[in-house]
């Protein structure tokens, strides 16, 4: 049996969900696939593995299959899970939401700035998560984490990005979801204001991202692959201000800090992504005016300037495709307008 794992989590994706790939061997006797999964993996009940299947977690070339299942030498057996192994326990709250859609099956999110997705080192409580679980809770107050792991929370952006997240309601949905981001189908387009005059009208990076040599807390391209993992992001110009550029991103993958990475890759980093460098003058003129006027557009967007503008995946229930898309913030267009304005050719 070859094994393949990889495990993305909070450290390395925005998706947050592990995958398991096993290959069955030549040699192999007909087995039920239940029992055949609890063997090859450590710490899994039959409940746990039988309810997986049954909620869609798990395919078998790539199709859904029913826990009675026999492998069969060459089955190729995908395996995605909601479960995080570090993760504690989550404490509902009344955080506000601010809710775009709703359904049975899915719940869509738009997050607004400063908001941690999910609890983590120094931040246990307040974030969105936290108010996911209270307002899930108060629809369905048997639900809980073993029902629903992560209150079917598959995605995330970061704390000072805002716009669209996706939230699963029933396990079934998660898995579907789960599969669809893993299947890189999810539409998911970003607005970003960066440094510098971007030249190319549109283009593609590649590089893989990976945890930064010396500054645990950043992110860094690595183009030849020799660390991190596969990434790729897709740009066009939206608008030129001579000193900062207005691209769209679009997501191929879903690595941590993807387009911060990948933009500051090509040399344009995200205006005001003081984790980046994107809080100091990387363009523009010596002159002191200059200078106040970055400053005041530092203050009027006190943040990275990202926001993730739209999103489109297949129902889970119905599979047919629905799409959203939030407006800029106004933090965002104070400090776009204040370019624009700049940039204006200057009356004699």
């Amino acid at each position: 049996m070859q094994e393949e794992q990889e495990i993305l989590q909070e450290d390395n994706s925005e998706e947050l969900y592990e995958r398991k790939a096993f290959h069955v061997d030549k040699g192999q006797e007909p087995m039920r696939i239940d029992k055949w999964v609890q063997m090859h993996m450590e710490n899994a009940t039959r409940n746990k593995i039988q309810k997986g299947i049954e909620d869609g977690f798990l395919t078998v070339n790539g199709k859904i299959v029913k826990s009675n299942y026999k492998v069969k030498p060459g089955d190729d057996i995908l395996l995605l899970s909601l479960e995080h192994p570090d993760e504690s326990d989550v404490k509902p709250e009344p955080v506000p939401l601010n809710i775009v859609y709703e359904d049975d099956a899915v719940m869509v999110l738009n997050k607004n700035a400063n908001m941690v997705v999910h609890p983590g080192v120094g931040n246990y409580t307040g974030t969105l998560l936290n108010g996911i679980a209270y307002h899930l809770l108060q629809q369905n107050p048997t639900l809980d984490e073993e029902s629903l792991p992560r209150y079917g929370l598959v995605h995330r952006i970061d704390k000072n990005t805002t716009g669209l997240l996706v939230v699963a309601k029933t396990a079934e949905a998660a898995a579907n979801l789960a599969k669809q981001f893993f299947n890189h189908t999810v539409s998911r387009k970003y607005v970003a204001l960066v440094w510098g005059n971007v030249e190319e009208e549109e283009g593609r990076i590649e590089a893989h991202i990976g945890r930064h040599q010396r500054f645990r807390k950043m992110f860094e391209a690595y183009p030849e692959g020799d660390h991190g993992k596969h990434a790729i992001t897709h740009y066009k110009v939206l608008e030129r201000f001579n000193y900062v550029t207005l691209v769209e991103c679009v997501l191929e993958t879903g690595r941590t800090h993807q387009i911060r990475v990948h933009m500051k890759h090509i040399g344009h980093t995200l205006f005001n992504d003081f984790e980046y460098g994107g809080d100091k003058i990387l363009k523009g003129t010596i002159y002191t005016k200059y200078k106040q006027f970055v400053d005041n557009c530092f203050e009027l967007c006190p943040r990275c300037a990202l926001h993730a503008r739209t999103l489109g995946f297949k129902h889970p229930v119905t599979g047919k495709e629905i799409f959203f898309e939030s407006a800029l913030p106004d933090d965002m267009n104070k400090v776009i307008d204040k370019w624009r304005n700049y940039s204006k050719p200057k009356e004699m």
